[in-house]
């Protein structure tokens, strides 16, 4: 498991020795690191989707008190073929899937699941991953609690899967991009930018 910040090991997922492809993909995702507020841990990989695959889990938690509350989690799966696939026009498959709480005001805006969209093409092309056959959903729900239900009275949560096929190994830039729309999702600042707390509004340091 690698913590908030920290590389992200390559698992051995393959009971055999992987192709050399597939090697070089997992290499370049072991030297990722995540900003402090994601985690990331190795999770199971399908093993019915591809003759390879490996599964990176990602969490954003926020501090409610003591406790911590989750407010995104996600999935990046590597399929990989060494044969090709017909519909990946490829050999290697990233799949991606998130959801996490975001704004309630979004819920009403009519072009929030178009932006969405567009925090994963433009966080491909920001982090330069090569890549061609991309689609996905991106999904909107609305919650409303009752009575004794613990939570905040209402809610909205975003989902998004998304899949593509990598036009290269380097899967690092893959991952990064995929973390970045996980962030965007949950709301956290931009890389760098530390958003005012309660004591920075009273006189603190802005940023």
């Amino acid at each position: 498991m690698a913590g908030a910040g920290t590389p992200l090991a390559a698992g051995d997922d393959a009971v055999d020795q992987p192709p050399a492809a597939f090697r070089a993909a997992l290499e370049a995702l072991a030297g990722v690191v995540a900003r402090p507020e994601i985690i990331l841990e190795h999770i199971p990989a399908p093993v019915r989707l591809a003759p390879y695959a490996h599964a990176v889990g990602a969490r954003v938690v926020e501090l409610d008190g003591d406790e911590e509350v989750e407010i995104a989690s996600a999935r990046f799966i590597v399929l990989h073929d060494p044969d090709g696939h017909e519909s990946w026009h490829g050999t290697t498959r990233c799949v991606g899937y998130l959801s996490a709480v975001t704004d309630e005001q979004m819920v009403d805006d009519a072009m929030f699941s178009e932006v969405a969209w567009s925090w994963l093409t433009d966080a491909l092309a920001d982090t330069g991953a090569a890549h061609h056959a991309v689609g996905g959903t991106v999904t909107r729900t609305a919650s409303t609690r009752f009575g004794d239900l613990a939570g905040p009275e209402h809610t909205v949560d975003v989902e998004m899967r998304a899949s593509w096929t990598a036009a290269d190994t380097a899967l690092d830039r893959h991952l990064l991009a995929w973390l970045d729309v996980v962030g965007t999702a949950a709301g956290l600042p931009p890389p760098g930018v530390r958003l005012l707390g309660p004591s920075d509004r009273s006189g603190g340091a802005a940023l």
